[in-house]
Order: structure tokens, then C-alpha cells, then sequence
């Protein structure tokens, strides 16, 4: 199944087609051909709009007091009347009126909020008048030839009615490829009953493109307050969310390998549940396996028992779609006091030399601007390279791509995003998919807090500039009015929340989070209201309602001012219009990452190269992000004059020997562009070494936009490695080398 089906109601508006990368995880995996870098013009003017007066100006900026706390600038729209760009907001009127080792400590979930979970247009279940206390998995996993396999499970749900179900029937999300056998209600324990419980009628039906409502009558309506433990015996296979792997497509090619992806509404495909973000519940599951395979999951704890059957529990409520399970041939050691890394052996020595010690230092950090880290452990597996995102956050194992592991530790801050999603995601989570901004545009906001007190305010301002350049991209790709370009999507019955993923939750989320710091004006301050926010709404599912309720609650002087009504800022505006934010933090602090390596571009991209000018330039020192700048500025001023890039390949075998995947795309881009065939066996190679679609796709366009060389290069590329790609990746491949037509 594609990752991004087509709308089911014709009343929708067509879907962008983001099938040029993954939907889930990174940011940097959105919709963004990185075949097309940010022209350094639009970068330069993104990271420091030009500004009409000084912004100090206004009575409420806040820039004297924290170096982080965003300047206001405002861009003019294209398509609408805006504020001036670099106008602060005019003063507001006040209104009247796993193993023991990972058994780490773990703090206690505070109770759930005693309210009925918002109407989720994308779950078929009647979630509503239902709490689930508690899941517990029952799991058999075999695989079969050619890398397909079978898991069967029985699913046991304790429920409580909260309030009037209206009628004897339960519903759940499900779908078609989850063969259901039998659902049976238990009686209550010590009581009176068959203690293989009493069967209930049990009936699949059509949803959505995306999964089925599975209908189950209950002997009565039954009454609020009313416990209930109902069973589901039934199997699963090839469904979008359960991912059977072939050894090819492994790292190690000897085992094959298993692995669920829940976000956003696919572990409906794992088990059957309440697929829905504002139902959280705790879980445990016994899995078995087959001898010589681990099973891992998203738990708090695990245990191996006998016959190769390993038990979880998750102590912590969260919602179905960050439960998670692999199965392979993986192995794990420890990076630090409460983390470890899991990889397949062939992996493992790599993943501890990069990660040792190294996510400690983003948890301190991260719990001290955001308060406890409550999930006790905090581990990475390395995913297989066919692996097609690049990271996904579930609780306790961030399963995340081995792109990760460049061997010089010069990635490892990719994983701060994650590490984020801890507090703002996982703890405080959105409760419907239409506010997805709850999750990431907070979780954007924390990993550049965390980035800046690590590697200091430039830095985190260059990987800023280039999110705000992308998020540009992306809105004038689509039209700024694109009604998926507002941080409130409506989304319509039988539509894919996946097909409205885009870049506007991250960096327009962002953007408002960053407009609220602004009208605090106090860092410290806004990252105490960040700590209590989490305190206040951890464990639950919140609506953007709540958050802002909770911002104007917790500063009544702002509330007071009526900082939600500023013409041109309105909370409203940012929630329900789409287009270009209202409001950008100043990032110009980037410039000074930039200067040196947009004039070291130049130096490259003339006729007749000034070697001394070039070797007084150090770029030892450069970190990711400023040498992928560099590095997009060499690709745009590409071809370079004959010889140039042999030249720079020869001086910089920091870049062109790198292997940092962020390095190697775009200097394998630039080998294509230039048709340095010298070289087109580091193209080769960086395809035969991963999957990821967000470094597979662009090389693939550029090989088969260029000569006949790059074309043949291409086929020869993908005839040798097309066994070891996903399915999906492989269907958008063939797509671009036209051997979808030829096959249909």
C-alpha cells in the first residue's frame, strides 16, 4: 500500500503528492526534494528579513532579555493583505471582562483527565463513551519465504463505560488484512462464567481506504461505570503497519526481519484498538518468537522467558500509535545510564562508538528545560538500511534510520528531534491529526532549545533558516492558500490524515510557538510555562484550545492585554488561515555559519581558481549544517568550470569521502551535475549502502534527468539493489525511470 493513498471523498481537496519522501519521523523526511536546494537569495532572506525600523521599538519586544527569545520580523504574503514586514504587533487593548537493565525508574502517570476523547474523523471506533484501562498483546510472529510472515495475536481490552454508550454495540479500528476469528466478553474475575468467556458477534465492515470498523455486539447497552474485558483472537500479515523484511533487505542478509510503523493510523493493521491519538491506556504484550530472533517493543520494562518469549509492559498511558515490536536478528549494548543501542550485529560496534555518552547530555538538557524525563529509559534502535524514514519516536526506542551512523559522530544531533518528542508528542500529544502542530511545531521549538544550549544560538539558527526555506518551498509549491497550509486542518471523513502531512505543522508550528515565547519576553519565563504546560496536560490528549487556554491561564497580564485579538496575530489567524506565518523569529545570528561558506562557493564556481584565497578558508571546524549550506551553494552554481570539482573532491576529502548521508546526497548531486565520472562509483555506492527515501529518490531524478551515462547508471543502480529497497521505494523508483508505464 502506497504511503499516501488517494482521498476517498470527493469532496476533498487533491492531496499534495508528498510521495517523494516519508511521511513519518524526521522533519528533514517531508516534502522537500533536496535535489532542489533553497536558492542561497531565498536562505539569506529567510534568515534575516529586511526590517523598517528597530524592532525594539515595540512596547512589547522582548530582545534585551535572552539571546533565544525570537525578534519579531513579519514577511509580506503574496496573496494577502499582511502587516509591514519587521511591524511588531500593535499594542494590544485590554477587554473588560530493554532486559532488568532497563527496568529504569519510572514516574507514575498522573490520572487522565476524566473527559470524553474528541471526535476523531479518521477512527471508525466509537472511542467516545469508553475509557481503555488497559491492552495487553498476546503475540505469535513466524516468517515464511521471500520475506513475508504471519503474526498471530490475541488482543484483551479492559474497558470502562464512562457514560451512556447508546446501545450494546462496541466499535473498533481495524482492517481488512487483520483477520478477526472471535471476540468473546470474559466475566469478571472470580466470577461466575465460562473462563473462556462468552461470545460475542463479531462483524468487519468498509471504513476507509485506510482500514474497517470492526462492529462487536455486547449482550446489553451497558451502563456508565460498568467494567468490561472483552478478548480478539485474530491474525495479521501483509497490512500497511506490519512490515515483513527479506534478509536483502537487511544489514547483516543472513535473517529476515519484522517491524510495525503505528503513525498515524496504521497499527489499526498490528491489532485492533481505538486508532485514535486521544485515547491513551497502558499496555503489556508476551511475545514469542522463533529461535535466533529478539523481540523488542516501545515498553518501560521487558523480560526473556523461556521457549525464545519475551514480556513488555508499558506503565505509561500513550496512544496506539506509538506501541511498537521488532523482530530480528538484533543485538544491544549500553551508551549510557539509562540508554542503549539495539542493532543488528554487524551494526552494533558502529552505533556504540557514535552514541556513547552522547544521549545522556541531550536528556540533562532536555529535562532542564522541560522538566523530568518520565519514561524512564531512553534507547535507539538502528533500523535496517531499507528502512524507509528517518526516524520515529516511539516511547523508550526511537527507531531511527542507520544513515545515523556516519562514523564521526557528526549526525548525532539529528537525534535531539526525537529526544524531544519525549515531553511534546508522547506526553502531551494532539488529540486528533488535524492538530498535528500540537506535536511538532512544540517538538521543533524544544530540539532548537536543546540545539542551542548545546552547540550555541548560530548553529541552531543556520538548521532553522534552512527549516523556514523549506517551509517556503513547500507553500509556494502548493499556494500559500492550500487549505493544508494552516496549523487546523479539517479532516474530512475517508481522508489519510497521511495525505495532509506537509512541512506547515513543523516550522509554521513552530513559528507560533516561537510567537508565544515573543510575547512572554522572558526566556526563563516562557520555559517555565513550557515545564508547567507539560505538567499540567502529561498523559493526556490536548486540542490546541486547551494549549492556548492554558498559555492565557498561566500569563493573565497577556490575557488581560488581549494578546489573542492583536489584528494581524490573532491566535485564530495562526490556527485557521492558511498561508506564510504571521510572525518569524529572527535567525540572523545564522549569518556568520553562512558568510564563509557562501563566499567559499564562489571561490569554487569561477574560472580560474585563487588556491590561496581557497586555502586560507578552514573548514575543519564546520560542523553538518554549515557544510551542507556550503555544499547546496556548490550544487546551484553547478556545472563548475572544467576541473573544479576534481580539484575540491582532492582538497576536501572531509566531504567527498564523508560518510555523513547528509554529505554524501549532496555530494554525489554535485558528482551527477558535473558529470565527474571519476566518481560515479560513490554515487553507486551510497545507493547500494541504504533505502531511505528521503537520499534514494533525488539521486535516482538525477541521474535519469542527466546524460546517457547518469541514465544507464541508474538502471544498472536499481536492477542491483531493488531487492533490498522497500516496496514503496521501489514502486516511486520505478516511477521515475518510466518501468511503472512499462509494466502496466
Amino acid at each position: 500500500m502506497p504511503l499516501h493513498s488517494p482521498p476517498m471523498d470527493p469532496r476533498w481537496i487533491p492531496p499534495i503528492d508528498f510521495s517523494s519522501s516519508p511521511t513519518h519521523g524526521s522533519p528533514r523526511d517531508l516534502p522537500i526534494d533536496p535535489l532542489h536546494s533553497p536558492p542561497m537569495d531565498l536562505l539569506m532572506g529567510l534568515l534575516h528579513p529586511p526590517i523598517h525600523g528597530s524592532p525594539t521599538d515595540s512596547p512589547m519586544d522582548p530582545l534585551h532579555s535572552h539571546p533565544w527569545i525570537p525578534r519579531l520580523s513579519v514577511p509580506r504574503s503574496r496573496h494577502r493583505p499582511a502587516p509591514a514586514p519587521g511591524a511588531a504587533p500593535p499594542p494590544a487593548r485590554p477587554r473588560s471582562g530493554p532486559g532488568a537493565a532497563m527496568a529504569a525508574p519510572v514516574q507514575d502517570a498522573a490520572p487522565v483527565r476524566d473527559r470524553a476523547p474528541v471526535r476523531d474523523a479518521a477512527s471508525a471506533s466509537s472511542a467516545g463513551p469508553w475509557s481503555l484501562r488497559h491492552l495487553h498483546l498476546d503475540l505469535r510472529v513466524s516468517f515464511a519465504a521471500a520475506g513475508a510472515g504471519r503474526l498471530r495475536g490475541r488482543a484483551r481490552l479492559e474497558l470502562r463505560c464512562e457514560r451512556d454508550a447508546g446501545g450494546p454495540e462496541l466499535r473498533l479500528d481495524a482492517h481488512p488484512a487483520l483477520a478477526v476469528s472471535r471476540a468473546a466478553l470474559l466475566p469478571p474475575p472470580g466470577g461466575p462464567g465460562d473462563p473462556a468467556g462468552q461470545a460475542l458477534p463479531v462483524e468487519s465492515r468498509p471504513f476507509a481506504s485506510y482500514g474497517s470498523a470492526l462492529h462487536i455486539t455486547l449482550p446489553q447497552a451497558p451502563r456508565a461505570g460498568q467494567l468490561l474485558t472483552l478478548i480478539i483472537d485474530y491474525e495479521a500479515g501483509e497490512g500497511p503497519g506490519v512490515c515483513w523484511l527479506s534478509p536483502e533487505q537487511t544489514a547483516g542478509k543472513q535473517k529476515p526481519y519484522m517491524y510495525t510503523q503505528g503513525q498515524a493510523v496504521l497499527n489499526r493493521s498490528f491489532f485492533p484498538c481505538f486508532d485514535t491519538p486521544s485515547v491513551k491506556f497502558t499496555y503489556s504484550a508476551t511475545v514469542k518468537v522463533p529461535e535466533g530472533f529478539m523481540a523488542v517493543m516501545s515498553a518501560t520494562s521487558w523480560e526473556k522467558q523461556k521457549d525464545n518469549t519475551f514480556v513488555f509492559k508499558m506503565s505509561q498511558p500513550i496512544p496506539s500509535y506509538l506501541i511498537a515490536l521488532v523482530v530480528g536478528d538484533i543485538v544491544s549494548a549500553d551508551v549510557g545510564p539509562r540508554s542503549r543501542v539495539w542493532a543488528e550485529p554487524c551494526l552494533i560496534e558502529a552505533a556504540k562508538k557514535e552514541y556513547d555518552g552522547v544521549i545522556e547530555e541531550f536528556l540533562v538538557v532536555g529535562e532542564k528545560l522541560f522538566g523530568p524525563y518520565v519514561w524512564g529509559r531512553y534507547d535507539i534502535l538502528f533500523m535496517p538500511p531499507s528502512f524507509p524514514f528517518g526516524g520515529m519516536e516511539n516511547p523508550c526506542l526511537t527507531f531511527v534510520t542507520p544513515c545515523l551512523l556516519a562514523g564521526d559522530r557528526s549526525l548525532v544531533d539529528v537525534i535531539i528531534h526525537e529526544i524531544s518528542h519525549s515531553w511534546f508528542g508522547n506526553l502531551v500529544t494532539n488529540a486528533t491529526w488535524g492538530e498535528f502542530w500540537l506535536n511538532e511545531g512544540f517538538t521543533m521549538y524544544a530540539q532548537r532549545r536543546i540545539s542551542t544550549e548545546v552547540y550555541g544560538l548560530p548553529y541552531t539558527c543556520l538548521e532553522a533558516a534552512t527549516g523556514r526555506a523549506l517551509l517556503r518551498q513547500h507553500m509556494d509549491a502548493t499556494g500559500e492558500g492550500h487549505p493544508l497550509n494552516k496549523l487546523r486542518v479539517v479532516i474530512e471523513p475517508g481522508v489519510n490524515p497521511d495525505d495532509t502531512y506537509n512541512e506547515t505543522p513543523y516550522e509554521k508550528g513552530y513559528c507560533f510557538v516561537s510567537y508565544l515565547a515573543h510575547l512572554v519576553g522572558n526566556q526563563s519565563k516562557f520555559d517555565a510555562f513550557l515545564q508547567a504546560y507539560v505538567n499540567r496536560f502529561k498523559f493526556q490528549s490536548i486540542t490546541a484550545d486547551d494549549t492556548l487556554g492554558f498559555f492565557l491561564e498561566y500569563f493573565p497580564e497577556l490575557k488581560e492585554k488581549g494578546v489573542d485579538s492583536i489584528p494581524g496575530f490573532e491566535f485564530d489567524r495562526w490556527l485557521n488561515t492558511p498561508g506564510w506565518p504571521p510572525y518569524l523569529p529572527d535567525l540572523s545570528p545564522g549569518q556568520q555559519l553562512m558568510r564563509p561558506a557562501d563566499e567559499l562557493a564562489e571561490l569554487w564556481a569561477a574560472d580560474g581558481l585563487n588556491m590561496e584565497a581557497i586555502e586560507a578558508v578552514d573548514i575543519t571546524g564546520w560542523r553538518t549544517y554549515q557544510l551542507v549550506y556550503f555544499l547546496d551553494q556548490v550544487l546551484q552554481k553547478s556545472p563548475l568550470p572544467e576541473g573544479n570539482v576534481k580539484r575540491l573532491s582532492k582538497m576536501y576529502p572531509k566531504i567527498s569521502a564523508s560518510q555523513n548521508a547528509e554529505l554524501r546526497l549532496r555530494w554525489c548531486q554535485i558528482v551527477l551535475k558535473n558529470n565527474l565520472e571519476a566518481e560515479y562509483s560513490k554515487v553507486k555506492d551510497f545507493l547500494h549502502s541504504q533505502g531511505k527515501q528521503k537520499y534514494t529518490l533525488p539521486l535516482y531524478r538525477a541521474m535519469w534527468g542527466g546524460s546517457e551515462a547518469t541514465r544507464a547508471l541508474a538502471m544498472e543502480t536499481f536492477s542491483a539493489t531493488a531487492p533490498q529497497l522497500h516496496v514503496n521505494v521501489q514502486n516511486y523508483v520505478k516511477k521515475i525511470l518510466g518501468l511503472a508505464e512499462a509494466e502496466a
